[in-house]
């Protein structure tokens, strides 16, 4: 998941290196060309450089958008994993376009040092899945030692798979990791920790977004028409400096003018 900011790096130059060079690798990927194995070897190390600095709950300013393009923070989601990526197709395209795995080895490494959260302006806590039963505060989460794979349980976890549900307090959820949790556990967690909103993604969403328990949680989808055949719109989320909110709704490109993965993924599990 992307929380993205409308800041400017130091300087005014692109904090990963020689505008140029990057330049011309967005568009050769933008044209679906592959980039040298070692330039991607490069990217991530750069990119290693900058998250190993951040926190696991980052601080973002606003006027903010979910999602901007150009200037991001990049928080961890539950696919940022080596095991999902073997399932969703990522191992597969790399092996496929690059002869090795060496290349999703590298990105998946970097994977490890992503922030687990961001908090914008210190009232909207934004994470991919939820909250967990083991965590009560932002500081809690700031003690977390982010730099592995994600578990299998325990709060690292939690916060990547949970899912708000109707209902109070925390029960088993059907993903096979995380919690369910209720309007009760969010309320005590925002007034715990002074925010207003928990605003996450992780859930398919129909309509692109979708409020929960009168507007404290916010699930913000923005991948339409998901796994290539679910139908749905996406939505992006726009924050002003007073964090009024505005959504852009948006469909799928049309299926000509886009890349179809050859073997398209089953794993409804994740939907």
């Amino acid at each position: 998941m992307l929380w993205e900011a409308k800041t400017k790096s130091p300087g005014g130059k692109d904090a990963m290196g020689d505008c140029s060079d990057l330049d011309r690798q967005i568009e050769q990927l933008r044209r679906c060309e592959v980039i040298k194995e070692a330039e991607v070897k490069a990217l991530c190390a750069k990119a290693r450089e900058i998250l190993v600095e951040e926190s696991n709950v980052q601080r973002v300013d606003s006027p903010v958008t979910v999602r901007y393009p150009d200037r991001i923070t990049l928080i961890r989601g539950n696919h940022e994993s080596r095991q999902i990526t073997q399932v969703y197709g990522f191992y597969d395209e790399c092996l496929r376009k690059y002869g090795s795995i060496t290349v999703w080895r590298y990105c998946t490494e970097i994977f490890d040092y992503l922030s687990l959260s961001a908090i914008i302006d210190g009232k909207i806590f934004c994470v991919h899945g939820g909250l967990s039963p083991s965590i009560q505060t932002l500081d809690q989460i700031r003690t977390i030692d982010r730099k592995q794979e994600v578990p299998h349980d325990g709060p690292m976890c939690d916060l990547l798979w949970s899912d708000p549900e109707d209902t109070q307090g925390w029960g088993v959820s059907p993903r096979g990791a995380g919690y369910l949790f209720g309007s009760d556990v969010v309320a005590q967690f925002n007034d715990t920790n002074g925010i207003d909103m928990i605003c996450r993604a992780h859930q398919l969403v129909m309509e692109g977004y979708k409020w929960h328990f009168n507007n404290t949680v916010l699930t913000v989808w923005s991948a339409p028409n998901y796994c290539y055949r679910c139908g749905n719109v996406a939505a992006i989320l726009e924050l002003d400096e007073n964090l009024k909110r505005d959504f852009t709704i948006f469909e799928a490109a049309p299926q000509e003018s886009r890349g179809i993965p050859a073997k398209k993924p089953q794993a409804d599990y994740f939907l």
